[in-house]
């Protein structure tokens, strides 16, 4: 940017360059680090899903979070997803990482149905008892990524991704109700509009519905 800059005639430098952009809340577009915190206090688990082949809904589920960015400020994101189908079971929102907007999005999808297998990061919000003691009561086995393995989580992975260049990188959000009302709007899209390749381009819901009804 200051190459860019100094290129047309600009007197700046680096800090200069650096403090505006922050001040306009503009940034490149990358990977950010993980959201999550270990916490060696709390338990952790093994990973169950090597060479586990995923052939029904309610056979995996899995959550993570992610961030979204605001014109001023930004909001975290989780989300619980069937493997099987991509189907999202549930999401909230949240100014903060406390861990009650997970345990909330968890009850949201249990709800709903119950897996055989619940898969997450080993970020403290899914480690604390509250977390895993809701698992365990309902005796749903616990699995757990490898630590730096994002991969482990790949169908997470890849909501992420579709979420961000679907939804939030073309959108400019003023307020977190914005935030909240687009996603609403966009997950209902995901879940029962979007076609999936994988699915043989039906939707996530058409397929978790399907499958459990057989």
């Amino acid at each position: 940017m200051v190459v860019m800059m100094e290129r047309e005639g600009c007197d700046v430098n680096r800090k200069r360059v650096q403090r505006l952009m922050g001040v306009l809340g503009i940034e490149a577009i990358y990977p950010k680090p993980r959201l999550t915190q270990d916490d060696k206090k709390h338990k952790k688990y093994p990973y169950l899903l090597k060479g586990v082949k995923i052939e029904h809904p309610d056979q995996v589920w899995s959550t993570d979070i992610t961030y979204i960015r605001m014109n001023r400020g930004f909001v975290y994101l989780m989300a619980v997803i069937d493997w099987y189908s991509r189907y999202v079971l549930s999401w909230q929102l949240s100014n903060t990482l406390d861990v009650g907007f997970c345990l909330a999005g968890l009850d949201a999808a249990l709800s709903v149905g119950q897996p055989k297998i619940f898969n997450t990061d080993q970020g403290c919000q899914f480690t604390c008892e509250d977390f895993t003691g809701r698992l365990k009561n309902r005796e749903i086995l616990i699995s757990m990524d490898g630590k730096g393995r994002a991969l482990d989580n790949i169908f997470v992975e890849r909501l992420w991704r579709t979420v961000k260049y679907e939804e939030v990188y073309l959108k400019d959000y003023q307020t977190v109700q914005e935030v909240r009302k687009s996603l609403s709007a966009y997950f209902s899209f995901y879940n029962t509009e979007r076609p999936h390749q994988s699915l043989s381009y039906l939707t996530p819901k058409a397929v978790y519905e399907k499958k459990r009804a057989q």
